[in-house]
């Protein structure tokens, strides 16, 4: 006689998917220096996780504040469904984020300084439920951009002449 074995009930029909990217800001690495990231929930309308679900969202031009006390994304674009229904959603609408006390009281504390803001990063969907990656960053000026630029390239051409030397091949001529 085999024995079953009941699993929790938080436990039961759960299946664990990988993250599933929607959409990710590119630009916020470029234009910002990262100082430290945090995962979110959002709180969003039935035909909007629909549209997410499509990858019908973009990032572009967001940014997250603070409104009595609670952390809100603006700016965040998520298409109208295809299929409309009577609970349709404006694309651009405020949406509230979802922490824990403790950690909104950390981020306030830390975009209360002086040129620091919270930037999103990316927008997924973690076990079946939509997620963003926040940011707490400080903006980068032009020369700080250029120097970053100018150490990838670097770091690139140093890789490309290891590899060259480890496959035996002759060092590349500098023809500038």
């Amino acid at each position: 006689m085999s024995r079953r074995v009941e699993l929790p009930h938080r436990e039961r029909g759960r299946r664990e998917t990988p993250r599933r990217m929607i959409a990710s800001n590119k630009r916020a690495r470029h234009e910002y220096e990262i100082l430290k990231t945090y995962e979110a929930g959002l709180v969003l309308r039935g035909t909007e996780v629909k549209a997410l679900r499509l990858g019908r969202a973009s990032l572009t031009g967001s940014f997250a504040q603070e409104l009595d006390g609670e952390l809100h994304l603006y700016g965040l674009h998520i298409a109208e469904y295809a299929v409309r229904g009577w609970s349709d959603h404006g694309p651009r609408r405020t949406r509230k984020l979802l922490l824990h006390r403790a950690e909104i009281n950390r981020i306030l504390d830390k975009i209360r300084e002086p040129g620091i803001t919270l930037v999103p990063l990316a927008l997924y969907f973690d076990n079946g439920w939509a997620k963003v990656e926040l940011g707490i960053a400080r903006g980068l000026r032009e020369y700080d951009k250029r120097q970053v630029l100018a150490e990838r390239d670097a770091k690139r051409e140093i890789a490309r002449e290891v590899g060259r030397r480890l496959k035996g091949r002759p060092p590349a001529r500098d023809l500038r």
